[in-house]
């Protein structure tokens, strides 16, 4: 896996403690320690990073591949819907 460049990581931040990441090969890692006085680890897929706390991970990764659960219509583009905000 190739780094990450310095500018991203100088702006990604922990979203469960907010300090700083370094990247750890596959893995983006807080440079604080968390609530479990673990620092967070984050993985980086296809060369982004994923910074999902660890309680919404596991959500994300139930949800499957698609960006819409079941029965959520998605959106459809409608010309007289247009028309009406234009």
């Amino acid at each position: 896996m190739p780094n990450l460049s310095p500018s991203l990581l100088a702006v990604l931040r922990c979203p469960v403690t907010g300090s700083a990441l370094v990247q750890d090969g596959d893995e983006l890692v807080a440079t604080a320690p968390g609530p479990d006085g673990a620092a967070p680890r984050y993985a980086i897929e296809d060369g982004i990073p994923v910074l999902l706390p660890p309680e919404h991970l596991q959500a994300a990764q139930s949800a499957g591949s698609g960006q819409h659960g079941p029965g959520i219509p998605s959106a459809q583009h409608d010309d007289s819907t247009a028309q009406e905000h234009a």
